[in-house]
């Protein structure tokens, strides 16, 4: 595949277009995304996105994902779905609030120095005739997603945004944000030399991992539990030796030692929530000069008694199977 340059106002470092998107099949779109790092994946590869690891990326990037959950692109109540069909409105109100003329570039692009083809970009919109801003990110964030832009924008989004400039060579892009289907907000990042350099500097770590085929470390997250499950969901029973491993053998450890912490808090929490519940009585809330607990009783519900129907319609659970695979479970003695 041969890439050709983007036209840019930088003529030292044009972007390439490696690929046109314009009636490309998703499917291979996303194979075009496994030849490197996508903006999109900048925090992940780095370690800094809240819903993707490491691990979880690296399983994407060397084909191993085809065990992993997928969003579906169809799905109305997938934020990314939803992400898709409100871009062209978020881009249409932010060139009516700021009066940028936006365009769509319809391809992926890749960075033009041949030390870094794994650098890869996508870009909602490139803003025209502008002197300030050259490119803008369209996002959406829903009731909960939009905490993580209380203080602007978030981290990840950050290091995405700073991969396309890294890849384009432009100076600035905004970042238009609809939170909560209501409110737009337009955030401007800067070109930073320095955080480019390490945003580089980290990449290449990891997709080190990638061409040397050598999974990355577990990262403690719910991603990278889901990730080690999907990459291990058998064991073999084979039994290894880990004492002559001094690492391993301190996170063995330690890791006693945290559980036995866990525990004693937890029995420490629920004496203390005993010792109020058991002061207010029937009160429904306990004020203090700092806060306050409530106790309060939620509606009755109805719901269906399974284990009962069974026993009276004992045919159903032949007629109706749900197979429920089994899962590792990992035991600490």
């Amino acid at each position: 595949m041969t890439a050709t340059p983007l036209s840019s106002t930088s003529k030292a470092r044009p972007a390439l277009r490696l690929i046109s998107t314009k009636e490309l099949p998703r499917e291979d779109w996303l194979a075009v995304r496994k030849q490197g790092i996508g903006s999109s994946d900048a925090g992940a590869a780095v370690g800094l996105n809240p819903y993707k690891s490491q691990l979880e990326l690296w399983m994407e990037k060397t084909g191993r994902d085809t065990t992993l959950p997928k969003a579906d692109p169809h799905d109305e109540e997938s934020p990314m779905y939803w992400g898709n069909v409100l871009e062209p409105v978020v881009a249409w109100h932010y060139s009516k609030r700021t009066k940028n003329k936006v365009r769509r570039i319809n391809a992926v692009l890749q960075h033009p120095g041949p030390e870094l083809p794994w650098m890869l970009a996508n870009i909602d919109r490139e803003v025209i005739g502008a002197d300030d801003v050259q490119i803008l990110e369209c996002k959406t964030a829903g009731i909960n997603g939009a905490r993580l832009w209380r203080e602007g924008v978030p981290e990840y989004v950050q290091l995405q945004v700073m991969h396309q400039l890294a890849v384009t060579g432009k100076q600035a892009a905004d970042v238009a944000v609809l939170l909560g289907g209501q409110t737009l907000e337009i955030h401007r990042i800067e070109r930073d030399e320095q955080m480019i350099a390490r945003l580089i500097e980290l990449e290449r770590k990891f997709w080190h991992y990638v061409e040397t085929d050598t999974p990355p470390p577990a990262d403690g997250s719910a991603s990278a539990e889901m990730a080690l499950r999907a990459l291990y969901p058998e064991d073999n029973g084979q039994t290894v030796d880990f004492s002559g491993r001094a690492g391993l053998a301190a996170a063995y450890l330690e890791l006693k030692a945290v559980r036995q912490s866990i525990s004693e808090k937890e029995t420490r929490e629920a004496q203390l929530k005993q010792m109020l519940q058991q002061a207010m009585g029937e009160a429904t809330r306990a004020e203090f000069s700092n806060g306050y607990i409530s106790w309060r009783k939620a509606k009755d519900s109805v719901g269906l008694d399974v284990t009962q129907l069974l026993k009276d319609k004992p045919y159903l659970q032949a007629k109706y199977p749900l197979p429920k695979p089994g899962a590792r479970r990992f035991l600490v003695s």
